[in-house]
């Protein structure tokens, strides 16, 4: 891979509007196909915003109207916002694009971040990003009395967790000691260049995503950095971490081009 380029677009009073970073990506994703510009990472925070990726679902959106930007990118809806380090890799990869090992190589990066800042996270099967397990089923905490085996969110199609306050809302799915996803990941990929990232949660107020259905996942939360240490934590604490553990994944990485089955006539 080429020397990474790291662009820093806005943090904290500078945060960047959604629109402007997506107009950004399109840019540098054209001078990157034009060979114009090196591998690029773009680094910065935004202000709050519900953003939809292309299988989001009208059952996971906001109740109340709140607007909602659709983007191009997979994967379903999430929030952005203040305390969240926001990361845009647009990188040009050999065709077919592996799209699984460009995903699996950004959740390598900010494990190896959280790990460094003493917090133990993983994949999930069939769920990208990063999590923080929870406890197995049996030992967690029987929601409303009832036993987990009843847990409404997996056994009522009807049931929403929106409507429901505190005990189903995915910001304190920690309390509850379920599975909690502190990085999420969703990509586009166009001409071989990759577009969109990751979302780290380093210290957001994650009942934002109480209004949504985040990443279409009813039966777990999502966590933050600073609510798994129980302390502060800053972005511009985390920002140099992320960006050495990037620069070491991607950069020593040799992509191959997606290995496509021939069948037999």
């Amino acid at each position: 891979m080429s020397e990474l380029r790291f662009v820093h677009m806005g943090f904290g009073a500078d945060a960047v509007e959604y629109q402007e970073a997506w107009d950004e990506q399109r840019r540098v994703h054209a001078a990157r196909f034009a060979d114009e510009v090196p591998d690029t990472v773009l680094l910065l925070e935004h202000p709050p915003v519900y953003t939809a990726g292309r299988r989001t679902e009208d059952s996971e959106r906001p109740l109340d109207g709140t607007p909602v930007i659709d983007v191009d990118r997979g994967g379903k809806i999430t929030w952005h916002g203040p305390g969240q380090l926001v990361g845009y890799p647009i990188q040009k990869l050999p065709r077919p694009v592996d799209v699984v090992a460009h995903v699996r190589r950004l959740e390598e990066a900010l494990i190896r971040t959280c790990t460094e800042f003493g917090v133990e996270t993983t994949r999930v099967e069939g769920r990208s990003g990063v999590w923080v397990l929870g406890d197995p089923v049996e030992q967690r905490l029987a929601l409303g009395g009832l036993s987990l085996d009843f847990d409404p969110r997996l056994h009522d199609d009807e049931f929403d967790p929106r409507l429901n306050g505190p005990e189903y809302a995915p910001s304190n799915a920690g309390q509850r000691r379920e599975d909690r996803k502190i990085a999420a990941i969703g990509i586009r990929v166009a001409k071989g260049v990759t577009m969109h990232g990751f979302s780290f949660n380093v210290n957001p107020d994650n009942r934002w995503f109480d209004r949504i259905i985040p990443c279409g996942i009813r039966d777990a939360g999502v966590a933050s950095l600073a609510n798994e240490l129980g302390r502060e934590i800053t972005i511009e604490e985390v920002l140099p971490v992320v960006r050495r553990h990037l620069t070491d994944i991607l950069e020593n990485a040799e992509p191959k081009p997606r290995v496509i089955e021939k069948t037999s006539a």
